[in-house]
């Protein structure tokens, strides 16, 4: 079938990582059919009224169209519907449209379906309707939300915790959980020989992510174990962490970096013995996915759809309180705490979230709605 691929988030020149994991899903998706995919986003810099990126990625097309931003969000959402509009033009007629992100740019697919009778599905990974991010939930945004998974063929929500949420607020009807993906071919674990145990953390490191408590337990941990370090970064501030790093003179265990390609985020991951994520919410973080699949172990909260994914000895889910990370970081460096061997942990991957897994489970869907 002909596939198009429209996401509310998508990687592009003003935001190179927003919705990485939407580009993934597409590409797993182009094992079993033709895709193709197109994104929308203004530019308050931009002269031109719209500009037209072209680009093929892994045999897939990829058209994103910059609109020139305004202060007037009526404006705004006149241009970024009529940049989807001239995206369309120059792209295949699909059979299906697979939409990302349940906010007011993917009424594009209602009217796809509207003009052009292509039913679409929709992906969704938005942590705003969980439970506890409610209170920013707006009416407006839910009525939007609720008026385009009316309309939809199927809700896909990343994790069952993500479906549950939606069920309550009364977003869509017909649901599957397919989560994200990864590339298991990338990910792949590696022998490395060290003394030095490695703890690893991967983010944009804003503040939800809490990377100063992990910098900050770290520290901690070093009072009673000598042989570990940490690694920590991102597409984030990292000369804020760097300060905290250098007022406790941490810099000969602790390390930063910058932000990385996916290749060198598996090449972290190969050379690491644990990562770890502290976060506040979670929906289903591709990055404990890939470190499991890089055959390491993880400690993560119990947040989101954690819970789903870190099982069959892949890690320890703990609660908020820094004691619990202290805990954990504790027991994974004096081995009170075995996971199951590298190859099993990324055999797990491999049986339910590789490509071509992810791919089955939505070309399942596909055939049933078209």
């Amino acid at each position: 079938m002909q596939i198009l691929f429209i996401s509310s988030w998508f990687p592009n020149k003003l935001e190179p990582t927003n919705g990485n994991f939407v580009q993934r899903h597409a590409e797993a998706v182009s094992l079993l059919h033709d895709v193709e995919i197109l994104h929308a986003i203004g530019d308050s810099e931009q002269k031109e009224s719209y500009i037209f990126e072209e680009n093929h990625s892994n045999g897939i097309k990829t058209i994103i169209v910059y609109y020139k931003k305004s202060k007037n969000p009526a404006l705004n959402f006149v241009r970024r519907l009529r940049a989807y509009k001239l995206g369309f033009s120059q792209l295949r007629k699909p059979d299906l449209v697979h939409a990302n992100i349940l906010d007011k740019s993917m009424l594009f697919a209602v009217y796809l379906k509207k003009k052009y009778q292509i039913p679409f599905v929709v992906t969704e990974h938005w942590s705003l309707f969980l439970e506890l991010n409610r209170y920013r939930l707006s009416f407006a945004t839910l009525s939007v939300a609720r008026f385009i998974a009316k309309r939809a063929s199927f809700i896909f929500p990343v994790s069952e915790n993500l479906m549950n949420n939606l069920k309550e607020l009364k977003i869509g009807e017909k649901f599957k959980v397919v989560g994200n993906v990864v590339d298991t071919n990338r990910f792949t674990p590696a022998k490395h020989h060290s003394d030095i145990f490695r703890f690893l953390h991967i983010s944009n490191l804003i503040a939800l992510k809490n990377p100063d408590i992990i910098i900050k337990t770290a520290i901690q941990l070093r009072k009673e174990f000598k042989n570990f370090q940490l690694s920590i970064g991102g597409d984030g501030n990292i000369e804020r962490l760097n300060k905290i790093i250098k007022e406790n003179k941490a810099e000969n265990f602790i390390t930063t970096f910058g932000e990385l390609t996916h290749d060198e985020v598996a090449q972290q991951m190969k050379n690491s013995d644990c990562f770890v994520l502290f976060s506040e919410y979670e929906n289903l973080p591709c990055v404990l996915l890939e470190s499991i699949s890089s055959g390491i172990q993880v400690i993560s909260t119990r947040v989101g759809g954690v819970p789903e994914i870190v099982k069959n000895n892949c890690g320890i889910i703990i609660g908020k309180t820094e004691e619990e990370l202290y805990a954990a970081m504790k027991s994974v460096l004096n081995k009170t705490y075995k996971p199951d061997s590298p190859t099993e942990l990324h055999q797990y991957i491999v049986d339910n979230f590789s490509m071509l897994k992810i791919a089955e489970k939505f070309d399942e869907i596909y055939r049933k709605v078209v």
